[in-house]
């Protein structure tokens, strides 16, 4: 049995997600964008998929379900979607470069010299 954690989407992301076109590959999730505080256990994703649906919480699409190791470290995500489910991972920024200041510092010079 694997463990999961369920991350549900919220409403206004969630009313974004429905009107996307269905692109394949990877999808790039915010975790500003779910509430999470719900854990299942059984076999695979559709397993959960069924289980929540028997309790009366189905998934909705764009809803996440992480599995997570014995020890607690995340294995791999999947998002609901009108298909099925498929692969996801969260969205990372991208770091702040120094490039910025390096390049306002030239144009700065550059208009120095006019």
């Amino acid at each position: 049995m694997a463990f999961y954690r369920i991350h549900r989407i919220k409403d206004a992301p969630a009313e974004q997600f429905r009107w996307t076109a269905h692109t394949g590959g990877p999808a790039i999730v915010k975790p500003k964008d779910y509430d999470s505080n719900e854990e299942a256990e059984a076999a695979t994703v559709y397993a959960v998929w069924k289980m929540l649906q028997t309790e009366g919480k189905p998934l909705r699409p764009g809803d996440v379900l992480e599995a997570v190791t014995a020890e607690g470290t995340p294995a791999e995500m999947k998002v609901a979607k009108y298909i099925g489910f498929e692969p996801a991972s969260w969205w990372v920024p991208e770091p702040k470069s120094d490039a910025a200041p390096a390049v306002m510092a030239s144009i700065g010079s550059k208009e120095s010299r006019r």
